[in-house]
This record gives structure tokens, C-alpha cells and sequence, in this order.
């Protein structure tokens, strides 16, 4: 049973912030100063590579991505305190706009958490197999099929009408391998002697 912890050191606390910007950030319609925009942020408007993950196209996008927040860290949080998951978070967010602006110059906007969590999904799957618990086998492979499988088909067409825009399946391929680069240095950092976050 999922108990919620809000000290200062649960990574409990780092999620309610977070949703509670996304939350203010999507009521406050602040999609023109925040949202990613390619062209903006080759200009020097470079917050933009991490504001527009928190931002979202409508309130079905926004709450769907902040369940999928919650649920993701209900199925790792034995691997997170605030600070960590506040500094896995924040370089997720960082990789997916550096990565969709190196990789994908077609993108020319882009808003949501889905990137990210597809990232953080992937992280706590591999910390999950580390941790020799065989179900991160699992979710590591099903998030892996389901990337693959949208780069291949594209996302459902109930999905895109549902946020009432294009789902950026470029955001999730950069979102999974962002996790995997991300785990990797962690594990390396651990196997070197430095602090686990």
C-alpha cells in the first residue's frame, strides 16, 4: 500500500512542487514565455529547453501526464530522496529539449512531461533489475516496445484527439535513451565511490 510521505527529504514532497507548477504554469496560460520553441531557443531563449516539459495542450495532457508522474514514482520511490529525483528530474527535462533540438529540427514546438517520464521510467526500471527485482526486466522491455512501436506506427489517433494535438513521439525515443545515458552515470558515479543520490 502506497503511504505518502511529505518530509523534506521524500521525494514525495519534489512531485506535489512540481505539480503544482504544472498546474499554474497550464492555468496561467504561460505557453508564450515557457512553451519549447525551436527557433526561440536557438535566439538565447535557452530556459525553454526546460520550461516546455512543464507545460501541457490541454487539461487532459496535463493531468495525464501528472498521473504518470505519481504512478511512476509510487512504482521506483525506494530508489529516490527530494534531492535526487529533483536532480534526475531537472537533467531528464534538460536532455529531452537538448535532444529533440540536436536530433529532430522538425520539431518546432514541443510541451509535456511525457518525455521526461519516459526517462524516469526507464531509470527506475534499470535501478529496478539492479536491485534484483525481475519486474524491472519487464518494464524496461515493455517501455523499449512501446517507443518502438510508436516510431514505427505513430501514436493512436484517440490520443492525439484527446490532448488535442500531435503526440511527439520524438519526445519519448529522446525521453528512453535519456533515461538509459542517465542510469548509466549514475551506476558509473556508484561504481567510482561517489555518494548514491
Amino acid at each position: 500500500m502506497l503511504k505518502l510521505k511529505l518530509g523534506a527529504s521524500s521525494p514525495y514532497a519534489f512531485a506535489l512542487v512540481i505539480t503544482l507548477i504544472c498546474v499554474s504554469f497550464f492555468y496561467l496560460q504561460l505557453d508564450a514565455l515557457l512553451a519549447y520553441q525551436r527557433n526561440l531557443i536557438i535566439d538565447g531563449q535557452w530556459w525553454r529547453l526546460i520550461s516546455g516539459n512543464l507545460l501541457h495542450t490541454n487539461a487532459w495532457h496535463l493531468y495525464m501526464n501528472l498521473a504518470g508522474f505519481w504512478v511512476i514514482l509510487g512504482l521506483h520511490e525506494q530508489h529516490y530522496r527530494a534531492k535526487g529525483l529533483c536532480l534526475v528530474f531537472f537533467i531528464l527535462c534538460l536532455m529531452q529539449g537538448l535532444g529533440l533540438l540536436v536530433f529532430f529540427p522538425n520539431l518546432i514546438g514541443y510541451v509535456g512531461l511525457s518525455g521526461m517520464l519516459h526517462g524516469l521510467f526507464t531509470y527506475g526500471a534499470v535501478l529496478d533489475i539492479r536491485s534484483g527485482l525481475k519486474s524491472g526486466y519487464l518494464l524496461l522491455l515493455g517501455v523499449c516496445l512501446k517507443v518502438a512501436y510508436e516510431q514505427y506506427f505513430g501514436a493512436s489517433l484517440e490520443m492525439t484527439q484527446l490532448i488535442d494535438a500531435r503526440v511527439a513521439t520524438e519526445a519519448h525515443l529522446v525521453g528512453l535513451i535519456s533515461g538509459l545515458i542517465c542510469v548509466g552515470v549514475f551506476i558509473t558515479c556508484k561504481r567510482l565511490g561517489r555518494e548514491q543520490i
